[in-house]
């Protein structure tokens, strides 16, 4: 365990060689399929919020399968919707909001998704992490896309010293270098999911572990 500042760039590198051992978050795989729009990165996004990345890789096929624009799934009705996506986490209020947010994106932006933070934000059900997220893997804009595994990562390591996700956004956003603010999410996802995780991380496997000061780690194997 390091003491100095993390040497990010170290980090990020071994990462990038030892996560692809690990099965990729979802959207990241999306974003790498020519045939993915903002739109698919944008509906997989909402259903993953509180959600296995298992299970919404089962269930964002299947409702982009059958509707995959904004037209398109308003032609369902919200109970058809609710049944699609079953048995996501609060399944019922996210086909509301889906059918909320494309309504706005026929009224607003002729059917598109928009590419700007601002205009993400205003869309319902759409927070940080969301928009984030569509901005870097749905138009490979930069942006820094804060979840609770990168939160939690970045704390522990020291790199930041934060209380919550937005806090940790505007932190990174000060300091991490910026070739990394894409690839940062799906690197800590997937070391979150499989190493570092939030309780008993396995640090003797983690292949940063020379670089974190285990900050608030009490127990570890």
């Amino acid at each position: 365990m390091t003491q100095g500042e993390p040497d990010i760039h170290r980090i990020m590198a071994t990462l990038q060689a030892a996560m692809v051992a690990y099965h990729q978050p979802l959207v990241d795989g999306m974003a790498e399929q020519p045939q993915t729009t903002p739109f698919h990165v944008l509906v997989a996004t909402i259903l993953s919020l509180r959600t296995k990345d298992t299970l919404t890789a089962e269930i964002a096929p299947r409702l982009l399968a059958i509707a995959d624009t904004p037209g398109a799934m308003l032609e369902l009705s919200e109970a058809r919707l609710a049944e699609i996506i079953y048995p996501v986490g609060f399944y019922r209020n996210k086909a509301r909001s889906l059918l909320q947010v494309c309504r706005l994106l026929l009224e607003r932006h002729a059917g598109q998704v928009p590419s700007t933070l601002e205009e993400l934000l205003a869309l319902p059900g759409v927070g940080r992490k969301t928009a984030n997220l569509v901005l870097t893997r749905g138009f490979g804009l930069p942006g820094i896309c804060v979840d609770t595994h990168v939160h939690r990562i970045c704390n522990r390591w020291g790199y930041v010293q934060t209380s919550t996700p937005d806090q940790t956004e505007f932190a990174l956003r000060e300091k991490l270098p910026p070739e990394y603010w894409i690839p940062i999410n799906g690197l800590l996802v997937t070391l979150g999911q499989n190493l570092c995780h939030p309780t008993s991380p396995r640090c003797s496997g983690c292949p940063v572990a020379c670089w974190c000061r285990q900050v608030g780690v009490t127990r570890s194997r």
